[in-house]
């Protein structure tokens, strides 16, 4: 069976971070809070929309209204590559992958209809088996049924695969499966979040070699 790469989305794969500002800058308007800027929103992001959104309410000191929700997903959904760019060594890394015949999914918090036009906009779905979003089943991230079921999606096995994320939610959640998890340096969750990770990685470019590693050991001694 083909090695698969489970891969987290905002802060490992894409810096969707710009666009996120900028959503809910114009939901901030809509209830006379005060704007957002990046240092504010990047430490929201990783636990799905409801929380992001209970954050927004929650440090401007208002209750929070479960009606924005609906809106703010279609209206980020909408916008999420307008500013959003994948990380340095994406495109090519992932090809690497694909050439040496791994499948890649993403497994992600973000909903799967936006994290699907996102992908599809930054010309990264053509690489990807299988897209499991925060509502593609009955639990996600840290709950390790989400990266089970995303690798059930893309064919994978949990013996051949390792995930890739730059949140505690990725390495709580891969371990409890069973897989390898590589902490991404590069993203947006501190480097106190990899404890538990099988390595960290500085860049993604650096992704192929660590990878094939986790899998060769676990060959070995499996």
């Amino acid at each position: 069976m083909s090695p698969t790469l489970l891969l987290d989305l905002d802060g490992t794969l894409i810096d969707s971070v710009p666009d996120i500002v900028a959503a809910v800058n114009r939901l901030a308007a809509t209830r006379g809070f005060r704007p957002f800027d990046r240092a504010d929103v990047t430490p929201m992001v990783g636990d799905g929309t409801r929380t992001l959104l209970e954050r927004v309410f929650a440090a401007r000191g208002a209750g929070f209204d479960a009606a924005v929700e609906e809106p703010y997903i279609a209206d980020y959904t909408a916008h999420s590559a307008d500013k959003t760019k994948p990380f340095p060594g994406v495109i090519e890394t992932m090809q690497r992958f694909a050439d040496s015949g791994w499948k890649l999914a993403v497994c992600t918090n973000k909903p799967v209809s936006a994290a699907h036009a996102v992908l599809a906009a930054l010309g990264l779905a053509p690489f990807l088996s299988a897209i499991g979003g925060g509502d593609s089943f009955a639990a996600r991230k840290p709950d390790p049924r989400h990266v089970l079921g995303t690798l059930e999606l893309a064919g994978g096995s949990v013996d051949a695969a390792v995930m890739v994320g730059d949140h505690h939610n990725d390495v709580r959640s891969s371990t409890a499966a069973g897989l390898p998890c590589i902490f991404a340096a590069w993203g947006y969750g501190p480097l106190s979040m990899a404890e538990g990770a099988a390595a960290v990685a500085e860049r993604f470019a650096d992704l192929p070699g660590i990878a094939e590693g986790l899998l060769g050991v676990r060959q070995r001694t499996g």
